[in-house]
């Protein structure tokens, strides 16, 4: 389905300038959402277990899991049943779908010599978009864990320089004296 008038495609451009912002920040608050969910369950069980980076893991990989199993193979299983698709053709729907690539090469819901349940297009609007909020879970975790690697490195590395550099106050290093000399001598860049 496309629009076929001047009218149409012009309304469909604008609706999508303000549409698919609005729908990212709705997946995104729907992601965070999780979020907070799995970070309360996560808090709950490190007051009882008392080890948090286990702890952490565990519901991590708890959350990967049964999302996994929830967006992926669960619908996989339905499109097999209703769609008649094979198990590679159900699999590669679902994360084509999901990942919001969309060839329209499997479509769901739109074979016209099948009677689909009323149930079953209500279902698929629903995985659409938990889906993507899920997938909006794991990019903010995502984004999460790559902030406090970032923050770890930094102290790390932190840690180095000034270790580098208490060594090296002492001025006996020769290496030191030439690599500030080299940085004397270097003549400025023109901008």
């Amino acid at each position: 389905m496309s629009p076929s008038s001047t009218a149409g495609q012009i309304f469909c451009v604008f609706f999508a300038l303000f549409g698919i912002p609005l729908n990212m920040v709705v997946l995104n608050r729907v992601g965070k959402y999780m979020l907070v969910i799995e970070r309360n369950i996560s808090d709950f069980l490190e007051g009882k277990t008392r080890r948090r980076t286990c702890t952490r893991f565990f519901v991590h990989l708890v959350s990967y899991l049964s999302g996994a199993a929830l967006f992926f193979i669960v619908p996989m299983v339905v499109f097999q049943l209703h769609e008649g698709w094979t198990y590679s053709q159900a699999i590669y729907y679902c994360f084509i779908t999901l990942s919001t690539i969309g060839f329209g090469d499997f479509v769901a819901d739109s074979n016209p010599d099948k009677a689909y349940p009323e149930w079953y297009s209500i279902l698929m609007a629903s995985w659409i978009f938990f889906g993507l909020a899920w997938l909006a879970l794991l990019i903010n975790h995502s984004i999460d864990i790559l902030e406090r690697l970032n923050s770890h490195l930094k102290n790390w590395w932190g840690g180095r320089k000034q270790e580098e550099e208490a060594g090296g106050a002492g001025g006996d290093n020769p290496d030191t004296q030439v690599e500030e000399e080299d940085e004397i001598k270097r003549p400025p860049i023109a901008q």
